[in-house]
């Protein structure tokens, strides 16, 4: 994602229409992400969390949005201070800002690239919610994306893409949001599950998707509102790298896709849906940080790699004992660390800039700045994270009660339910309960390890 860049009053770019439209149309592609997260991340859990799942998500777009305005988008893309934060008083809620003032160096209005900018900051503390399902009140689950949103992301946001950022001006390569998004949202998700524990009933009672077609619409939303997320990113398409991008997005997912259904088809003996949609995800997140820079055959080979490693790291949860309720760990910490470290094997030197990594003779210096980027972004919001989570747990408490997680999380925290099974034509009457969904073959053989 380039940050604004300085020019001459000579060589003064001037709004261009297309970029323009262009961009607005990636900006409405990556609000839909978040309602497409929600129907994924809705679907995987049980009946009795749905509706809060879905409120997880959509709180974020009420939330960030304000923050952005008011003071997130000066602190993200404001003049730099210190290479850690920016801070411009003219972008305090968006109020000196011209409608025809172009974004620094390119062909659209700073409203266009701020509006952007804002889609992603909604949908990467939404990302974390996954982690934390069936049992976070969500007064405090609110209260977190606030605090998190301001001393996180935004000041992350500032490192990677901000003139400035010190990640940034190292030369760490982040095309859409390997680390700004997905390491920095997976290693949340992390610390705080650490901090709350596990839900209740965790490696003993089955916790099965409740409607893997939600999951199956959910992940074609995603992959969908994903071409705005990374051919935006280049703001404008001029030179052809957001067409270039859009390519290694299509291959990468497919790649990853087809890699998770073979592990899976080896591993545990079936091609299952839920495999196929967090396969399609993990290639998503993996080509993010680094298909700017590789070619459509490096992409498939990042999306290989991501799908099989990816498949391989949602079992840890079981091995070391964390709760990650959706797999936030395995596939957007493991992905968003996988693609930004393959950046430094597979950049060309050819698409979006002249660094070549180290299969394209540019050696090892790449890979290093990557792993610099990969492993400070994972420590800062892995330490801070947990910090916010053990802070709101001792003083407003972060879970619901045991008795109220048992029974629903849905009907205690919304005064709902997902499905009405006594509406008209629904009547119980003396028929027999619908059997339960059934779950991933990967799961029901991780119960079975548990169990024996």
């Amino acid at each position: 994602m380039p940050p604004g860049i300085s020019t001459l009053a000579a060589d003064a770019p001037e709004l261009s229409a297309a970029n323009t439209g262009f961009m607005l149309i990636c900006s409405a592609l990556v609000m839909l992400m978040t309602p497409g997260l929600a129907f994924f991340y809705g679907g995987m859990v049980r009946v009795k969390s749905t509706l809060n799942m879905l409120m997880m998500s959509f709180i974020s777009l009420g939330i960030v949005t304000i923050l952005w305005v008011l003071y997130g988008f000066s602190l993200a893309f404001g003049t730099d201070s210190g290479s850690v934060i920016g801070w411009s008083s003219d972008y305090v809620g968006l109020s000196g800002i011209g409608i025809t003032e172009l974004w620094d160096g390119y062909t659209i209005p700073v409203y266009v690239f701020a509006v952007f900018q804002l889609m992603f900051a909604i949908i990467t503390p939404a990302l974390i919610s996954g982690a934390l399902a069936d049992r976070v009140k969500f007064t405090a689950w609110a209260l977190f994306i606030t605090l998190w949103a301001t001393v996180v992301y935004f000041p992350v946001a500032h490192w990677v893409w901000g003139a400035g950022g010190w990640l940034f001006e190292m030369g760490v390569i982040d095309f859409a949001g390997g680390t700004a998004v997905h390491i920095n949202a997976g290693a949340a998700a992390l610390g705080v599950i650490l901090v709350i524990g596990k839900r209740v009933g965790f490696k003993k009672d089955p916790m099965r998707p409740h409607s893997l077609p939600l999951v199956m619409l959910g992940a074609g939303l995603l992959w969908f509102g994903w071409f705005g997320f990374n051919a935006g990113s280049w703001l404008g398409n001029d030179d052809g790298v957001g067409a270039v991008m859009f390519v290694n997005t299509q291959v990468a997912t497919a790649a990853a896709m087809l890699a998770w259904l073979i592990y899976e088809k080896i591993r545990h003996g079936a091609f299952t849906t839920l495999g196929a949609a967090s396969g399609a995800v993990a290639g998503l997140v993996a080509i993010t940080p680094s298909g700017g820079a590789v070619s459509p055959l490096g992409a498939i080979a990042v999306g290989a790699i991501a799908g099989l490693l990816c498949a391989m790291a949602v079992g840890l949860k079981f091995r070391f004992g964390y709760d990650d309720s959706l797999d936030v760990v395995g596939v957007h910490l493991v992905g968003g660390v996988i693609g930004s470290l393959l950046v430094g094997l597979f950049a060309t030197g050819g698409v979006q800039s002249d660094v070549k990594g180290l299969f394209y003779g540019g050696g090892l210096d790449q890979l290093g700045k990557q792993a610099i980027g990969v492993f400070a972004v994972l420590a800062y919001s892995l330490v801070v994270s947990a910090v916010l989570a053990f802070i709101l747990d001792k003083t407003i408490g972060m879970r619901v009660d045991e008795d109220d997680e048992v029974s629903g999380i849905d009907q205690v925290e919304h005064a709902e339910t997902a499905y009405d099974f006594s509406g008209a034509g629904g009547g119980t009457g003396s028929r027999k309960a619908a059997p339960a969904p059934a779950d991933t073959v990967a799961a029901a053989a991780e119960n079975k390890k548990v169990d024996a």
